[in-house]
Protein backbone atom coordinates (compact mmCIF):
# COMPACT_ATOMS: atom_id res chain seq x y z
CA UNK A 1 0.00 0.00 0.00
CA UNK A 2 1.01 3.30 -1.01
CA UNK A 3 -0.36 5.88 1.36
CA UNK A 4 -0.84 10.17 0.30
CA UNK A 5 -1.62 13.24 2.48
CA UNK A 6 -5.70 11.92 0.89
CA UNK A 7 -5.18 9.10 3.31
CA UNK A 8 -5.60 10.27 6.71
CA UNK A 9 -7.85 13.19 5.93
CA UNK A 10 -11.38 11.43 6.61
CA UNK A 11 -9.88 10.58 9.70
CA UNK A 12 -11.79 11.97 12.58
CA UNK A 13 -10.51 14.47 14.78
CA UNK A 14 -8.70 14.20 17.89
CA UNK A 15 -9.72 16.24 20.97
CA UNK A 16 -6.52 16.79 23.08
CA UNK A 17 -8.13 18.43 25.81
CA UNK A 18 -5.33 20.24 26.90
CA UNK A 19 -3.33 17.00 27.25
CA UNK A 20 0.40 17.75 27.52
CA UNK A 21 2.63 15.86 25.01
CA UNK A 22 6.74 15.26 25.42
CA UNK A 23 8.80 14.58 23.25
CA UNK A 24 12.17 13.43 22.91
CA UNK A 25 14.33 13.65 19.77
CA UNK A 26 17.41 11.00 19.03
CA UNK A 27 19.74 10.74 15.93
CA UNK A 28 20.27 13.39 13.70
CA UNK A 29 18.91 17.30 12.40
CA UNK A 30 16.09 15.32 9.96
CA UNK A 31 14.70 14.06 13.18
CA UNK A 32 14.95 17.42 14.94
CA UNK A 33 12.71 18.66 11.94
CA UNK A 34 10.46 15.45 12.23
CA UNK A 35 9.42 16.47 15.94
CA UNK A 36 8.47 19.85 14.95
CA UNK A 37 6.09 18.49 12.38
CA UNK A 38 4.56 15.71 15.08
CA UNK A 39 4.10 18.79 17.34
CA UNK A 40 2.33 20.89 15.18
CA UNK A 41 0.16 17.71 14.10
CA UNK A 42 -0.76 17.49 17.61
CA UNK A 43 -0.99 20.99 18.85
CA UNK A 44 -3.92 21.27 16.15
CA UNK A 45 -5.71 18.35 17.93
CA UNK A 46 -5.58 19.67 21.49
CA UNK A 47 -2.39 18.96 22.71
CA UNK A 48 -0.12 21.25 25.07
CA UNK A 49 4.10 20.62 24.36
CA UNK A 50 5.78 20.13 27.71
CA UNK A 51 9.27 19.98 28.59
CA UNK A 52 8.22 18.53 32.24
CA UNK A 53 7.75 14.43 31.45
CA UNK A 54 6.42 14.16 34.86
CA UNK A 55 3.91 16.27 33.78
CA UNK A 56 3.07 14.42 30.68
CA UNK A 57 -0.08 12.43 29.50
CA UNK A 58 1.89 11.49 26.04
CA UNK A 59 5.49 10.75 25.34
CA UNK A 60 7.17 10.19 22.06
CA UNK A 61 10.30 8.87 21.20
CA UNK A 62 11.61 10.05 17.99
CA UNK A 63 14.26 7.42 17.02
CA UNK A 64 17.41 6.64 15.13
CA UNK A 65 18.22 3.54 13.31
CA UNK A 66 21.38 4.64 11.60
CA UNK A 67 23.84 2.79 13.98
CA UNK A 68 23.59 -0.07 16.89
CA UNK A 69 24.24 2.26 19.50
CA UNK A 70 21.57 4.51 18.41
CA UNK A 71 18.82 1.74 19.25
CA UNK A 72 20.44 0.54 22.25
CA UNK A 73 20.09 4.16 23.86
CA UNK A 74 16.54 3.77 23.03
CA UNK A 75 15.89 0.21 24.40
CA UNK A 76 17.32 1.69 27.32
CA UNK A 77 15.57 4.22 27.53
CA UNK A 78 12.25 2.49 27.39
CA UNK A 79 13.21 0.25 30.30
CA UNK A 80 13.90 3.94 32.23
CA UNK A 81 10.21 4.75 31.51
CA UNK A 82 8.70 1.62 32.84
CA UNK A 83 8.41 3.06 36.31
CA UNK A 84 6.46 6.45 35.26
CA UNK A 85 3.99 4.42 33.32
CA UNK A 86 3.29 1.91 36.18
CA UNK A 87 3.01 5.23 38.28
CA UNK A 88 0.13 6.35 36.75
CA UNK A 89 -1.68 6.72 32.66
CA UNK A 90 0.65 7.69 30.26
CA UNK A 91 1.03 7.16 26.65
CA UNK A 92 3.91 6.34 25.71
CA UNK A 93 4.73 6.61 21.55
CA UNK A 94 7.71 5.24 19.38
CA UNK A 95 7.96 7.40 16.21
CA UNK A 96 10.51 7.41 12.73
CA UNK A 97 13.25 5.40 12.05
CA UNK A 98 13.45 2.62 14.35
CA UNK A 99 9.45 2.32 14.78
CA UNK A 100 9.52 1.64 10.66
CA UNK A 101 12.62 -1.32 11.34
CA UNK A 102 11.58 -2.75 14.42
CA UNK A 103 7.60 -2.35 14.92
CA UNK A 104 7.04 -6.10 15.82
CA UNK A 105 9.64 -5.99 18.61
CA UNK A 106 8.83 -2.89 20.06
CA UNK A 107 5.38 -3.63 21.21
CA UNK A 108 6.14 -7.20 21.77
CA UNK A 109 9.22 -6.53 24.03
CA UNK A 110 8.42 -3.74 25.40
CA UNK A 111 5.27 -3.72 26.65
CA UNK A 112 5.31 -0.14 27.73
CA UNK A 113 4.79 0.97 23.96
CA UNK A 114 1.49 2.08 23.14
CA UNK A 115 2.06 3.87 19.55
CA UNK A 116 4.44 2.88 16.68
CA UNK A 117 4.21 5.17 13.70
CA UNK A 118 6.83 5.22 10.69
CA UNK A 119 8.80 8.86 9.53
CA UNK A 120 5.45 8.67 7.02
CA UNK A 121 3.07 8.48 9.20
CA UNK A 122 2.99 11.13 11.36
CA UNK A 123 -0.67 12.35 9.94
CA UNK A 124 -1.88 9.05 11.23
CA UNK A 125 -1.11 10.50 14.84
CA UNK A 126 -4.18 11.56 16.23
CA UNK A 127 -5.94 8.19 14.77
CA UNK A 128 -3.12 6.19 16.65
CA UNK A 129 -3.15 7.89 19.60
CA UNK A 130 -6.88 7.35 20.31
CA UNK A 131 -6.85 4.04 19.46
CA UNK A 132 -3.84 3.92 22.32
CA UNK A 133 -5.99 6.04 24.05
CA UNK A 134 -9.27 3.54 24.24
CA UNK A 135 -6.79 0.58 25.16
CA UNK A 136 -5.53 -0.68 21.80
CA UNK A 137 -1.85 -0.58 20.06
CA UNK A 138 -1.98 2.13 17.78
CA UNK A 139 0.33 1.12 14.88
CA UNK A 140 1.26 2.84 11.12
CA UNK A 141 4.78 2.01 9.69
CA UNK A 142 3.65 2.28 6.13
CA UNK A 143 5.98 4.02 3.51
CA UNK A 144 5.33 6.43 1.47
CA UNK A 145 6.08 7.71 -2.47
CA UNK A 146 4.79 11.23 -2.01
CA UNK A 147 4.50 12.45 1.47
CA UNK A 148 6.52 15.63 2.45
CA UNK A 149 4.63 17.24 4.88
CA UNK A 150 5.12 20.52 2.99
CA UNK A 151 1.80 22.47 3.90
CA UNK A 152 2.56 22.08 7.52
CA UNK A 153 4.26 24.59 9.42
CA UNK A 154 6.78 23.03 12.15
CA UNK A 155 5.82 24.15 15.93
CA UNK A 156 9.89 24.94 16.63
CA UNK A 157 11.13 23.30 19.11
CA UNK A 158 14.83 25.45 19.90
CA UNK A 159 15.04 27.80 22.75
CA UNK A 160 17.25 30.46 20.95
CA UNK A 161 14.67 31.58 18.17
CA UNK A 162 17.74 32.18 16.44
CA UNK A 163 18.49 29.44 13.93
CA UNK A 164 16.16 26.75 12.38
CA UNK A 165 15.81 23.67 9.93
CA UNK A 166 14.07 23.35 6.79
CA UNK A 167 13.22 19.87 5.42
CA UNK A 168 13.28 20.26 1.99
CA UNK A 169 12.98 16.70 1.01
CA UNK A 170 12.63 13.18 2.53
CA UNK A 171 13.74 9.46 1.33
CA UNK A 172 17.21 8.17 -0.18
CA UNK A 173 18.12 6.59 -3.27
CA UNK A 174 22.00 6.02 -3.25
CA UNK A 175 21.30 2.80 -1.22
CA UNK A 176 24.68 2.57 0.29
CA UNK A 177 25.27 -1.04 1.01
CA UNK A 178 25.98 -0.09 4.67
CA UNK A 179 22.95 2.08 5.36
CA UNK A 180 19.73 1.54 6.52
CA UNK A 181 17.91 4.78 5.45
CA UNK A 182 16.24 4.21 2.00
CA UNK A 183 14.34 1.49 4.06
CA UNK A 184 13.54 3.50 7.03
CA UNK A 185 12.78 6.48 4.87
CA UNK A 186 11.59 4.99 1.75
CA UNK A 187 12.58 6.74 -1.93
CA UNK A 188 13.65 10.21 -2.63
CA UNK A 189 10.92 12.81 -2.50
CA UNK A 190 11.64 17.07 -2.76
CA UNK A 191 9.00 19.66 -1.75
CA UNK A 192 7.71 22.35 -4.26
CA UNK A 193 10.39 24.90 -3.70
CA UNK A 194 7.67 27.84 -3.19
CA UNK A 195 6.42 25.76 -0.08
CA UNK A 196 10.22 26.00 1.07
CA UNK A 197 10.52 29.81 0.61
CA UNK A 198 7.73 30.37 2.32
CA UNK A 199 8.34 28.74 5.22
CA UNK A 200 11.85 30.22 4.80
CA UNK A 201 10.06 34.08 4.76
CA UNK A 202 7.92 33.42 8.11
CA UNK A 203 10.88 32.32 10.05
CA UNK A 204 12.46 35.58 9.07
CA UNK A 205 9.38 37.42 9.79
CA UNK A 206 9.34 35.62 13.20
CA UNK A 207 13.15 37.02 13.78
CA UNK A 208 15.07 34.13 13.17
CA UNK A 209 18.17 34.82 11.54
CA UNK A 210 19.72 31.56 10.23
CA UNK A 211 18.07 28.41 8.34
CA UNK A 212 19.54 24.89 7.57
CA UNK A 213 17.85 23.16 4.38
CA UNK A 214 17.93 19.37 5.34
CA UNK A 215 17.75 16.22 3.25
CA UNK A 216 19.61 12.66 3.10
CA UNK A 217 20.60 14.47 0.17
CA UNK A 218 20.68 17.56 -0.67
CA UNK A 219 22.59 17.84 -3.92
CA UNK A 220 20.21 15.86 -5.89
CA UNK A 221 16.72 17.85 -4.72
CA UNK A 222 15.08 18.47 -7.85
CA UNK A 223 11.46 19.68 -8.59
CA UNK A 224 9.85 19.44 -11.82
CA UNK A 225 6.94 22.01 -12.80
CA UNK A 226 4.96 22.54 -15.86
CA UNK A 227 7.44 25.43 -16.85
CA UNK A 228 10.76 24.99 -15.30
CA UNK A 229 13.24 22.63 -13.57
CA UNK A 230 14.69 23.33 -10.20
CA UNK A 231 17.68 21.97 -8.68
CA UNK A 232 19.69 22.31 -5.22
CA UNK A 233 21.73 24.96 -6.64
CA UNK A 234 18.70 27.16 -7.62
CA UNK A 235 16.87 26.63 -4.85
CA UNK A 236 19.77 27.93 -2.45
CA UNK A 237 20.16 30.70 -4.35
CA UNK A 238 16.48 31.24 -4.03
CA UNK A 239 16.49 30.98 -0.15
CA UNK A 240 19.42 33.47 -0.23
CA UNK A 241 17.99 36.23 -2.41
CA UNK A 242 14.70 36.32 0.19
CA UNK A 243 17.41 38.85 2.22
CA UNK A 244 21.31 39.12 2.42
CA UNK A 245 21.05 38.96 6.30
CA UNK A 246 19.09 35.60 6.55
CA UNK A 247 22.11 32.82 6.67
CA UNK A 248 21.83 30.01 5.20
CA UNK A 249 23.41 26.73 5.55
CA UNK A 250 22.44 22.84 4.36
CA UNK A 251 23.25 19.38 5.02
CA UNK A 252 24.02 16.61 3.67
CA UNK A 253 25.88 16.90 0.38
CA UNK A 254 26.49 13.60 -1.16
CA UNK A 255 30.02 13.65 -3.12
CA UNK A 256 28.89 12.42 -6.47
CA UNK A 257 26.47 15.22 -7.00
CA UNK A 258 28.33 18.21 -5.70
CA UNK A 259 28.65 20.49 -8.63
CA UNK A 260 30.47 23.50 -9.93
CA UNK A 261 26.93 24.72 -10.38
CA UNK A 262 26.24 24.74 -6.48
CA UNK A 263 29.79 26.10 -5.66
CA UNK A 264 29.49 28.75 -8.00
CA UNK A 265 26.22 29.74 -6.49
CA UNK A 266 27.74 29.63 -3.18
CA UNK A 267 30.42 32.35 -4.05
CA UNK A 268 27.79 34.01 -5.51
CA UNK A 269 25.76 34.91 -1.86
CA UNK A 270 27.38 35.88 0.63
CA UNK A 271 24.84 35.00 2.99
CA UNK A 272 25.07 31.23 1.77
CA UNK A 273 27.75 29.71 4.93
CA UNK A 274 31.08 28.59 3.70
CA UNK A 275 30.93 25.43 5.53
CA UNK A 276 30.05 21.66 2.84
CA UNK A 277 29.72 18.69 4.77
CA UNK A 278 31.07 15.98 2.06
CA UNK A 279 30.59 12.80 4.04
CA UNK A 280 33.71 10.50 2.58
CA UNK A 281 33.24 7.44 4.63
CA UNK A 282 36.93 5.59 3.34
CA UNK A 283 39.63 7.24 1.76
CA UNK A 284 39.87 3.45 -0.33
CA UNK A 285 38.27 3.67 -3.73
CA UNK A 286 38.26 -0.64 -2.95
CA UNK A 287 35.90 0.43 -0.23
CA UNK A 288 33.66 3.33 -1.53
CA UNK A 289 33.05 0.27 -4.16
CA UNK A 290 31.91 -1.94 -1.75
CA UNK A 291 30.11 0.89 0.42
CA UNK A 292 28.13 1.77 -3.43
CA UNK A 293 29.04 4.87 -2.93
CA UNK A 294 29.10 5.56 -6.24
CA UNK A 295 32.42 7.77 -6.61
CA UNK A 296 36.71 6.77 -6.51
CA UNK A 297 39.09 8.46 -3.62
CA UNK A 298 40.38 10.79 -7.07
CA UNK A 299 36.72 11.89 -7.79
CA UNK A 300 36.12 13.14 -3.82
CA UNK A 301 39.51 14.64 -3.88
CA UNK A 302 38.57 16.33 -7.50
CA UNK A 303 35.33 17.90 -5.81
CA UNK A 304 37.47 19.26 -3.02
CA UNK A 305 39.69 20.55 -4.93
CA UNK A 306 36.91 22.35 -6.77
CA UNK A 307 35.60 23.91 -3.52
CA UNK A 308 39.20 24.94 -2.76
CA UNK A 309 39.26 26.64 -6.10
CA UNK A 310 35.88 28.14 -6.05
CA UNK A 311 35.28 28.57 -2.33
CA UNK A 312 38.90 29.34 -0.83
CA UNK A 313 37.69 30.22 2.58
CA UNK A 314 35.40 27.28 3.04
CA UNK A 315 35.42 24.85 5.52
CA UNK A 316 35.39 20.96 5.01
CA UNK A 317 33.59 18.53 7.49
CA UNK A 318 33.01 14.86 6.64
CA UNK A 319 31.74 11.20 7.60
CA UNK A 320 34.34 8.32 8.23
CA UNK A 321 33.79 4.69 9.21
CA UNK A 322 36.37 2.53 10.55
CA UNK A 323 36.29 -0.85 9.65
CA UNK A 324 33.72 -1.59 7.41
CA UNK A 325 33.93 -5.29 5.75
CA UNK A 326 37.02 -6.49 4.65
CA UNK A 327 38.98 -3.58 5.20
CA UNK A 328 42.76 -3.46 5.27
CA UNK A 329 45.50 -2.19 7.07
CA UNK A 330 46.15 -0.42 3.46
CA UNK A 331 42.61 0.75 3.42
CA UNK A 332 42.89 2.24 6.75
CA UNK A 333 45.83 4.22 5.68
CA UNK A 334 44.41 5.52 2.74
CA UNK A 335 41.46 7.05 5.19
CA UNK A 336 44.34 8.84 7.15
CA UNK A 337 46.25 9.99 4.18
CA UNK A 338 42.62 11.60 2.68
CA UNK A 339 41.39 13.32 5.88
CA UNK A 340 45.66 14.41 6.19
CA UNK A 341 45.02 15.99 2.63
CA UNK A 342 41.59 17.00 3.16
CA UNK A 343 42.23 19.32 6.60
CA UNK A 344 38.84 18.36 7.71
CA UNK A 345 38.08 21.24 10.03
CA UNK A 346 35.86 18.28 11.76
CA UNK A 347 34.38 14.91 11.46
CA UNK A 348 31.53 12.57 12.91
CA UNK A 349 34.02 9.38 13.28
CA UNK A 350 32.42 5.57 13.82
CA UNK A 351 33.35 2.26 14.24
CA UNK A 352 30.93 0.19 11.07
CA UNK A 353 27.94 -1.73 12.73
CA UNK A 354 26.24 -3.68 10.64
CA UNK A 355 22.19 -2.80 10.50
CA UNK A 356 20.04 -5.99 9.42
CA UNK A 357 18.33 -6.38 5.85
CA UNK A 358 21.15 -4.09 4.40
CA UNK A 359 22.78 -4.78 1.30
CA UNK A 360 26.32 -5.41 3.67
CA UNK A 361 24.72 -7.63 5.88
CA UNK A 362 22.87 -9.69 3.58
CA UNK A 363 26.07 -10.09 1.36
CA UNK A 364 29.14 -9.46 3.31
CA UNK A 365 30.53 -10.38 6.14
CA UNK A 366 31.22 -8.12 8.66
CA UNK A 367 34.82 -9.72 9.68
CA UNK A 368 37.30 -7.28 11.11
CA UNK A 369 37.75 -7.73 14.67
CA UNK A 370 35.95 -5.17 17.07
CA UNK A 371 39.29 -4.70 18.90
CA UNK A 372 41.01 -3.80 15.45
CA UNK A 373 37.91 -1.25 14.44
CA UNK A 374 38.20 0.42 17.79
CA UNK A 375 41.89 0.49 17.46
CA UNK A 376 41.66 2.40 13.78
CA UNK A 377 38.89 4.78 15.03
CA UNK A 378 40.94 5.90 17.61
CA UNK A 379 43.54 6.49 15.29
CA UNK A 380 41.49 8.40 13.24
CA UNK A 381 40.11 10.46 16.00
CA UNK A 382 43.51 11.25 17.29
CA UNK A 383 44.24 12.45 13.90
CA UNK A 384 41.06 14.60 13.58
CA UNK A 385 42.09 16.08 16.90
CA UNK A 386 45.29 17.29 15.00
CA UNK A 387 43.44 18.80 11.99
CA UNK A 388 40.42 20.21 14.15
CA UNK A 389 43.37 22.03 16.32
CA UNK A 390 45.20 22.81 13.22
CA UNK A 391 42.33 24.42 11.59
CA UNK A 392 41.39 26.22 14.51
CA UNK A 393 45.27 28.01 15.03
CA UNK A 394 44.80 29.08 11.46
CA UNK A 395 42.18 31.44 12.33
CA UNK A 396 43.78 32.98 15.31
CA UNK A 397 44.16 36.88 14.23
CA UNK A 398 41.30 36.40 12.01
CA UNK A 399 37.84 38.32 12.03
CA UNK A 400 34.84 36.86 11.48
CA UNK A 401 31.00 38.06 11.32
CA UNK A 402 29.67 35.84 14.39
CA UNK A 403 25.57 35.34 14.87
CA UNK A 404 25.49 34.89 18.50
CA UNK A 405 23.16 31.87 19.97
CA UNK A 406 23.24 31.96 23.55
CA UNK A 407 25.28 32.06 26.52
CA UNK A 408 28.11 30.46 27.22
CA UNK A 409 27.91 27.37 28.94
CA UNK A 410 31.20 27.87 31.05
CA UNK A 411 30.44 31.66 31.93
CA UNK A 412 27.48 33.77 32.00
CA UNK A 413 29.42 36.85 31.03
CA UNK A 414 30.00 35.04 27.37
CA UNK A 415 27.97 34.28 24.85
CA UNK A 416 28.85 32.00 21.89
CA UNK A 417 27.81 31.74 18.33
CA UNK A 418 29.09 30.32 14.50
CA UNK A 419 30.77 32.13 11.98
CA UNK A 420 30.39 31.32 8.17
CA UNK A 421 32.53 28.09 8.57
CA UNK A 422 30.49 26.61 11.25
CA UNK A 423 32.99 27.19 14.02
CA UNK A 424 31.85 27.89 17.38
CA UNK A 425 33.62 31.49 18.87
CA UNK A 426 33.32 32.15 22.48
CA UNK A 427 33.45 36.15 23.33
CA UNK A 428 32.77 38.21 26.48
CA UNK A 429 29.11 39.32 26.27
CA UNK A 430 29.58 43.17 26.24
CA UNK A 431 26.31 45.21 25.33
CA UNK A 432 25.70 41.86 22.69
CA UNK A 433 22.30 39.50 22.72
CA UNK A 434 21.33 36.59 21.42
CA UNK A 435 20.46 37.07 17.83
CA UNK A 436 23.15 40.10 16.80
CA UNK A 437 25.85 39.63 14.44
CA UNK A 438 29.01 40.69 16.07
CA UNK A 439 32.56 40.89 14.41
CA UNK A 440 35.01 39.01 16.42
CA UNK A 441 38.64 38.90 16.48
CA UNK A 442 39.82 35.35 17.28
CA UNK A 443 42.53 35.91 19.86
CA UNK A 444 42.99 31.49 20.99
CA UNK A 445 41.39 28.60 20.03
CA UNK A 446 41.24 24.63 21.43
CA UNK A 447 40.83 21.71 19.04
CA UNK A 448 36.94 22.24 19.58
CA UNK A 449 36.34 26.21 19.99
CA UNK A 450 37.73 29.65 18.72
CA UNK A 451 37.97 32.55 21.34
CA UNK A 452 37.66 35.77 20.30
CA UNK A 453 36.61 39.56 21.58
CA UNK A 454 34.21 41.43 20.10
CA UNK A 455 35.44 44.81 18.23
CA UNK A 456 32.22 46.37 17.11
Amino acid sequence: MTLTSETFRSVRPLTGDGRKLYIETYGCQMNVGDSEIVLSILQAEGFRYTEQIEQADLILINTCSIRDNAEQRIWNRLRDLKPLKKSRHVLIGVIGCMAERLREALIEREQIVDIVAGPDAYRDLPRLVREATDGGRGVNVLLSREETYAEISPVRLDKNGVSAFIAIMRGCNNMCSYCVVPYTRGNERSRDPETILAEARDLLASGYKEVTLLGQNVNSYRWESEDRVTDFADLLAAVADIDPRLRVRFATSHPKDLSDKLLETMAAHPNLCRCIHLPAQSGSTRLLQLMNRKYTREWYMDRIEAIRRILPDCAITTDLIAGFCTETEEDHAQTLSLMEWAGYAFAYMFKYSERPNTKAARHMTDDVPDEVKTRRLNEIIALQNELSLRSNRADVGRRFEVLVEGTSKRSDRQLFGRNSQNKVIVFDKGDHKVGDYVTVEVTDCSSATLLGRAID
